[in-house]
């Protein structure tokens, strides 16, 4: 199912936050949504991979990287593990790199920006706790949705 952003924003405007306009799109998969799953690091994706080995289908992965840039906390082989378990799709509030080979894969991924290095893996990270970045708070089991856009937040599943 396409993900229309702006035509969610027209027929759900009382149940919509929309995450400020500081994302672009990665992935194979340009617009996706779904149940959200959270993860709060920084510098170090030992929690980014331990979910993308996990059954994903119909959620997406919203990583607070705390809006750094010194690191890439997804990187291909993570990119491809996610497809693989069926994830709908990754958003980085950080840096992610090896783009050109995510772009190919069956994934959606917005992020910041991109950045050649790889984190330190210290195993130092929270799983599915209430996070806040872009003027949005992310909720586990709550809804994003994401395509060219943008990216909006809600606590009803808005496809269903």
């Amino acid at each position: 199912m396409e993900i229309i952003t702006p035509d969610l924003c027209d027929e759900f405007p009382e149940f919509i936050q929309v995450v400020a306009p500081m994302f672009n799109n990665y992935g194979g998969k340009k617009s996706f949504g779904g149940e959200i799953v959270t993860v709060k690091c920084f510098e170090d994706n030992s929690v980014v991979k331990e979910q993308v080995a996990t059954p994903g289908k119909g959620k997406v992965m919203v990583v607070d990287g705390g809006g750094s840039l010194r690191a890439a906390l997804l990187g291909d082989m993570l990119a491809e593990k996610a497809a693989e378990n069926q994830w709908e799709g990754i958003i980085v509030y950080g840096c992610i790199r090896d783009v050109d080979v995510i772009a190919q894969t069956n994934l959606g991924v917005q992020a910041l920006r991109t950045h050649p290095m790889k984190t330190d893996k210290r195993g130092i990270g929270d799983l599915n706790v209430t996070v806040n970045f872009a003027g949005v708070t992310f909720k586990p089991g709550d809804f994003v949705y994401a395509d060219n856009n943008g990216i909006i937040v809600s606590s009803k599943n808005l496809q269903g």
